[in-house]
C-alpha cells in the first residue's frame, strides 16, 4: 500500500544535509534537464498527469504552460510552503527530512518554464523549517547547483525563503503574493480567462512543496512511471496525514485512488480503543466533513471525494472516534476562521464573526432552532459571494457539521 516516491529519503540519517542527500541520488535530475529543450520538460510533466498537492489539485502541467509566450519578462516561481491548514503537515516533512529534493524539484521546474528567479513563502511559525532549508541552499549554491551556470550550464537561479507572519489567508496563492509584494495579505480577483499569476507584474507560476518535490521522480523515472501508480483520472503518489483519534497518526506516502477505511486502519493502526469512527474530515479543516458510515467505499483521490460530496484537499484526515461532539469540533473550527478571515470582503468578516458568536450563544444552552437556522442562512449567503474561497470552505463546514450531525445540534436549543 505505501510507495516512496517523495519520501523516499525521509527515513535515511542526516538526508537533510547536502552529501547524504547526492549520495541518495538527490540533485540527478540536473544531469538529464540541461540536455533537453525546457518545452520537453513540461511536456513531460503534463503527460504525467501530476496535480497541484496544494489542495486544488489543478493539473501542474497545464500551469506550467501558461508561462510559456514571455520570453521576453523576468520570469519567477514561488513554492507555496504557508500550510496552514488545520490537519496538514505534510510539506514541512519534505523541508525537514529532504530539502535538497525540494530545491532539486525548483532548478527543474525553474529550468522547464525558463525562471531565474525563485522563492519559498514559508508560513511565519516554521522558524525550525525555515532555518533548516536556509542552510540546504547555502550548502546547495556551495556546491554550484544554485547560482551562476549550474553544473556548467547557461542556466542560472536564485533562491529566496521569504518567511510569513503567521497569516492562514497567505496559503491562498494571490493573497501570498500580495505579501510577498510588501502588502497586506489579501487574495485578488480572478482572471476571466487562463493566465499565469503576477508578481510585481511579471509571469510567475506558484506550486505547493509536495508538488514540486514530485518532479525530479518525473524527470529521472519519466512519466509511464509516475503514471504507474494512483488512478487514470488521479495519477501518482501524496502524502497522506493523519491526526485526531489514530493509534498511528503520522504521515505516510500512498498511491491515489487507496482505500480510505484500509489507510486508517491498516497504515492508522485503527481507532484507540477500538472505538468506531464517528466522522472523518478528509483533507485539512475546510473540506465537508464524512460521517463514519460514509466511507467504506471512499478511496484517497480527487474523484472519489467529490462524488462523496467532500473534497481532498491537501489530504491531511482529520479521523474522529465516537465520542466526540461535532458541536464543539465546529466551535473550534469557527474560532480559527473568525480570528484568519482577512476582512476584504464582508460577506466572510460578517459572516464567519456572526456564525461563530451564534454558536456560543447555542452551545451556552441560550440558543434556540432559529439560530441554528440563521447560521445555515448566513453560511448560504457567504458562499460565492467573495474574493476567495475562504468564506464558501466556511460554509461548507457549517453546513456540512449541522446536515450531517442534527440531532447534536438541536439537542442544545429550546
Amino acid at each position: 500500500m505505501l510507495v516512496k516516491i517523495v519520501s523516499k529519503n525521509f527515513d535515511i540519517k542526516d538526508s537533510h544535509k547536502i552529501e547524504i542527500a547526492v549520495k541518495n541520488g538527490r540533485y540527478k535530475s540536473l544531469d538529464k534537464i540541461f540536455e533537453l529543450k525546457p518545452e520537453t520538460l513540461v511536456d513531460e510533466v503534463d503527460k504525467s498527469g501530476l496535480r497541484g498537492k496544494g489542495g486544488g489539485g489543478a493539473p501542474a502541467g497545464g500551469k506550467w504552460k501558461l508561462m510559456q509566450g514571455y520570453e521576453d519578462r523576468q520570469k519567477y516561481l514561488v513554492v507555496n510552503a504557508d500550510e496552514s491548514e488545520p490537519g496538514t503537515f505534510k510539506d514541512r516533512q519534505i523541508m525537514e527530512y529532504d530539502p535538497h529534493l525540494l530545491i532539486e524539484g525548483m532548478i527543474d521546474t525553474c529550468y522547464a518554464i525558463k525562471a531565474t528567479k525563485a522563492y519559498i513563502y514559508i508560513r511565519g511559525e516554521y522558524a525550525f523549517w525555515h532555518k533548516r532549508l536556509n542552510e540546504a541552499i547555502d550548502e546547495a549554491y556551495k556546491k554550484g547547483f544554485l547560482g551562476k551556470n549550474i553544473k556548467g550550464s547557461d542556466f542560472s537561479l536564485d533562491i529566496t525563503v521569504h518567511r510569513g507572519a503567521g497569516a492562514y489567508i497567505c496559503g491562498e496563492k494571490s493573497a501570498l503574493l500580495e505579501s510577498l509584494e510588501g502588502k497586506r495579505g489579501h487574495p485578488r480577483l480572478k482572471p476571466h480567462q487562463k493566465e499565469p499569476e503576477w508578481y510585481f507584474g511579471e509571469p510567475t507560476l506558484v506550486n505547493n512543496v509536495e508538488t514540486i518535490a514530485s518532479i525530479p521522480f518525473i524527470i529521472n523515472e519519466g512519466f509511464e512511471a509516475y503514471r504507474s501508480y494512483g488512478t487514470e483520472r488521479s495519477p501518482g503518489t501524496m502524502l497522506f496525514g493523519m491526526s485526531g483519534h489514530v493509534n498511528n497518526p503520522g504521515i505516510y506516502e500512498a498511491p491515489y485512488g487507496t482505500s480510505m477505511i484500509e489507510y486508517i486502519q491498516k497504515i492508522g493502526g485503527g481507532i484507540p480503543e477500538g472505538k468506531k469512527i464517528k466522522a472523518i474530515i478528509p483533507g485539512g479543516s475546510s473540506c465537508t466533513i464524512l460521517r463514519g458510515d460514509e466511507i467504506d467505499d471512499v478511496t484517497l483521490d480527487y474523484e472519489s471525494l467529490k462524488e462523496h460530496g467532500s473534497t481532498l484537499g491537501t489530504g491531511g484526515m482529520i479521523v474522529m472516534d465516537e465520542d466526540v461532539f461535532i458541536p464543539d469540533i465546529t466551535k473550534n473550527l469557527l474560532e480559527f476562521y473568525h480570528h484568519e478571515s482577512c476582512g476584504q470582503c464582508t460577506p466572510c468578516r460578517e459572516g464567519v464573526g456572526w456564525s461563530d458568536r451564534l454558536l456560543q450563544k447555542i452551545l451556552s444552552g441560550n440558543g434556540t432552532k432559529k439560530d441554528i437556522d440563521t447560521i445555515l442562512d448566513v453560511a448560504d449567503l457567504m458562499n460565492g459571494k467573495t474574493v476567495c474561497v475562504f468564506a464558501p470552505a466556511v460554509s461548507a463546514v457549517l453546513i456540512s457539521h449541522i446536515k450531517k450531525f442534527p440531532d447534536e445540534f438541536y439537542s442544545l436549543v429550546k
